[in-house]
């Protein structure tokens, strides 16, 4: 006997049994559709927290940072000029230059203006560099050793073989928060404009850094990225745990990247795995290590100088060297703010879009920067200009007294 799945029309309704084997088939087949969606979803959840930004700290900004005003320079004595013999001897000149004449040799500095760092430098006690060798828990963050054969030329950090520990560090206080606003101009296939903020958030021994760039107006951007770095705090400084970036382009997918370090390894977002060098840092936390280092060691941050560290990028990680190459009154809404420049060392070979920061820092602002330029080539770039006075949170501990190093160059960069 002929036994159809279908039925024509006339031949009446199907048995009760072939209907309840039917409606049992469908929805078996609707359950494992369900489990499915089900396994999957969470598998996408799973991947999507894993892969989600960290969640930001938020914190009320109460007050603003007001420049501090400058050390006092004292004059330098004047050179103890040699007692005659009875004779009446021809007197000699005197056999060795004072000890700022020879900072200021050693260093190369062609501008005079480079003794206002020398002759604050009375006000601090002079220090030792962070030592090269120190481990990654407390890593050592300025290394006299050159980076390439362009940095071997020129003048480093001074007692590469000193201690380990920065001068300052035991009357140094983290603070609790603060937040630096920029205004951004620059040329991306034409010109653009825009905002960026650096903040800085610490919750007892650790640390959040938030990096926010917005291309084009706020309400319809054109790029906006997010950079993050959180790790713990040593007397070394930073220690960098986890890098996040994510960057929204019009018309484009959106791209999320990651750096993870771990013990004794840094996993690059491309998944290589690297040695983890002693006082690595990565995109954000750089800024912040650069201020506490100065504050800890204003020595430093003298025109000559040059301070190192590896830094690990999302797709690289090397040796990064800043040199401090001038001394300038950055322009800003408040006034002139007197600043170092500090400039990357030139890596050869130079890669293909490879960017370069310069950096200018004040120490009457705490050693924030007041600027920073990006800079890809001569065409495309963005400049940071702090646009308004840091602010602080109502979590900030009052900062100790301490000296500043402030420039006392005359010349103005807007």
């Amino acid at each position: 006997m002929d036994r159809r799945l279908t039925f024509r029309r006339g031949d009446g309704p199907p048995p009760l049994g072939r209907r309840l084997a039917w409606l049992t088939v469908v929805g078996f087949v609707l359950l494992l559709h369900a489990v499915a969606t089900h396994e999957v979803g969470e598998r996408m959840a799973a991947f999507d927290l894993a892969n989600a930004m960290p969640k930001r700290i938020e914190v009320a900004y109460v007050r603003t940072i007001e420049p501090e005003a400058a050390v006092a320079a004292a004059p330098a004595p004047p050179p103890v000029a040699a007692k005659r013999a009875p004779s009446r001897a021809p007197r000699r000149p005197h056999p060795a230059a004072s000890a700022p004449e020879a900072v200021v040799a050693a260093a190369s500095a062609p501008e005079p203006v480079a003794s206002a760092p020398e002759v604050a430098a009375s006000a601090v006690e002079p220090g030792p560099a962070l030592a090269a060798s120190a481990s990654a828990s407390e890593p050592a963050v300025a290394s006299a050793s050159p980076v390439d054969d362009a940095a071997s030329a020129a003048p480093t950090i001074a007692a590469a073989s000193a201690a380990s520990a920065p001068t300052n560090v035991a009357t140094f206080q983290w603070p609790g928060a603060t937040r630096v606003s920029y205004a951004l101009t620059g040329n991306y296939r034409g010109e653009v404009s825009g905002s960026a903020q650096v903040e800085w958030i610490r919750v007892n021994e650790r640390y959040q850094v938030n990096l926010d760039l917005v291309v084009g107006p706020d309400f319809a951007p054109i790029i906006t990225r997010r950079m993050t770095s959180e790790g713990k705090l040593t007397p070394g400084g930073l220690v960098p745990e986890r890098y996040d970036e994510d960057t929204q382009m019009v018309m484009r997918d959106r791209r999320r990247l990651s750096v993870v370090f771990e013990a004794d390894a840094v996993v690059l977002a491309n998944g290589e795995r690297r040695e983890r060098l002693a006082g690595v840092q990565d995109t954000a936390s750089q800024f912040v290590q650069l201020t506490y280092m100065f504050s800890t060691q204003p020595e430093l941050l003298r025109v000559g100088n040059i301070v190192a560290f590896p830094l690990a990028l999302p797709r690289t990680m090397d040796n990064y060297a800043y040199e401090v190459v001038d001394d300038q009154r950055v322009i800003t809404p408040f006034g002139p703010v007197a600043a170092f420049h500090l400039k990357p060392r030139p890596r050869t070979p130079k890669r293909p879009n490879q960017l370069s920061a310069e950096l200018w820092i004040a120490p009457e602002l705490r050693y924030l920067p007041v600027r920073i330029r990006i800079e890809q080539d001569a065409a495309n770039f963005v400049d940071l200009v702090i646009s308004r006075k840091p602010e602080i949170a109502s979590i900030e501990p009052e900062p100790a007294p301490r000296a500043t190093f402030v420039a006392s160059s005359s010349r103005t960069t807007p």
